[in-house]
């Protein structure tokens, strides 16, 4: 039984958000989804998939109009690689979900397509880089992965403006994709994203969110399967700091057969008006006999005025499964790191910036590309110092 039958035979009402808002459906799988913009309304805030995000600073990207610039796209990759501009219809992974993402799918105009043969093994990444140009743009990637083939693909969202993006996925039966997208834009920057991804049978994909600059960035991760044997590793990983909006939204739809999925998405916040919002909806359907997933949300709130948002669901229609299960943890620094730490004689701050490294550690070192890696683990040190610097101000203050 779904959790809105339950309401129903239960006799109890759906919670509400306040008096004139509309009664929120209590099942993920039931939300409208449509490639007409007019089937969605502009978000006023009080929607159940908007009331975390900051949606007056969003009305740029609800605007039912062309954008007034086309993002720069570069792409490069080993021999063997197709890339092609394709009519943005030409695939379908997966409708838009939300205003914004019905937006960017009919004004992003063509698709940029990246085509990994059949049977490739990569040895080399494949780099995507979407750089917005300063002013409102949309884009639409399109990640094939042929039978059988082994490919990473990085996707750098980069520059400033507001950008409203597109991102599919298919995972060709047998084949193993990684796809890491980097949201690093201006502190001003602006970034709703949806992303559909389609697990072809016996197949893996990796999808890698990493958000470590913007504004406001939100990214809608929605998976399927084609077949039985699929398996969906989740991972993400976010640092807001003051003034900054980081939110990661995803939905796994487990329809077929013995699939998995996995998902691990860990972010720190600090500084004032920080925020972040995770949250993890997982559909095991009657079908889908021999599921096992579990998801897992955890926040480091490094200074005071952050806030963390986390909110696990899972739904399950049948009993005949491996394993189900999700958790969620926020809080502060653990005293007893901290202080193994600096018993042997390493600073406190030092300490602290040791603890956030190795929180983070896990995911980054699954990217795969040493140079990206390096890279994130630079720019999470710059964020650390800054949060230091402000935590020392704190002090100081407190102490005078």
């Amino acid at each position: 039984m779904s959790a809105a039958e339950t309401l129903v035979a239960t006799g109890n009402r759906a919670h509400s958000h306040g008096p004139g808002s509309p009664v929120p459906l209590q099942a993920r799988s039931e939300r409208p989804t449509s490639y007409d913009v007019a089937d969605f309304a502009v978000p006023n805030g009080r929607e159940e998939e908007w009331r975390f995000t900051p949606v007056k600073q969003l009305k740029a990207l609800f605007d039912d109009a062309a954008g007034t610039e086309t993002p720069k796209i570069d792409a490069s990759g080993p021999e063997g690689v197709v890339f092609e501009t394709v009519a943005a219809d030409s695939l379908k992974v997966g409708k838009p979900q939300d205003r914004s993402a019905a937006v960017a799918w009919n004004h992003a105009g063509e698709a940029f397509a990246v085509r990994i043969p059949v049977e490739a093994e990569l040895t080399e990444p494949v780099h995507v880089n979407v750089a917005s140009l300063g002013a409102r743009g949309f884009s639409h990637l399109i990640v094939e992965a042929g039978r059988h083939s082994r490919a990473i693909v990085i996707i750098d969202h980069t520059g400033a403006g507001e950008l409203g993006s597109n991102v599919e996925i298919v995972t060709g039966d047998g084949s193993e994709l990684r796809v890491v997208s980097i949201q690093q834009g201006d502190h001003e920057s602006i970034h709703l994203a949806q992303h559909d991804a389609l697990v072809g049978r016996d197949a893996k994909l990796h999808h890698v969110v990493v958000t470590l600059g913007g504004k406001v960035v939100r990214v809608a991760t929605n998976v399927r399967y084609a077949g039985p044997g699929g398996d969906a590793e989740l991972l993400g990983v976010y640092f807001a700091e003051g003034g900054q909006h980081h939110e990661n939204r995803l939905f796994v739809d487990h329809e077929a057969t013995n699939c998995k999925s996995n998902v691990l998405y860990k972010g720190a916040l600090a500084g004032d008006h920080a925020r972040s919002v995770w949250i993890g909806d997982v559909l095991i359907r009657a079908a889908a006999e021999g599921t096992d997933t579990f998801e897992l949300n955890r926040n480091l709130v490094l200074t005071d005025g952050a806030r963390a948002d986390s909110v696990p669901n899972l739904e399950i229609e049948t009993g005949e499964i491996e394993g189900a299960g999700h958790a969620s943890a926020t809080g502060r620094f653990d005293d007893e790191q901290l202080f193994y730490l600096q018993a042997r004689g390493i600073p406190e701050d030092a300490a602290r910036r040791l603890v956030v490294s190795g929180f983070f550690n896990d995911i980054i070192g699954k990217i795969g590309v040493p140079e990206v890696t390096e890279h994130l683990h630079d720019v999470i040190e710059q964020k650390l110092a800054r949060a230091a610097e402000l935590s020392a101000s704190a002090k100081a203050v407190v102490g005078q």
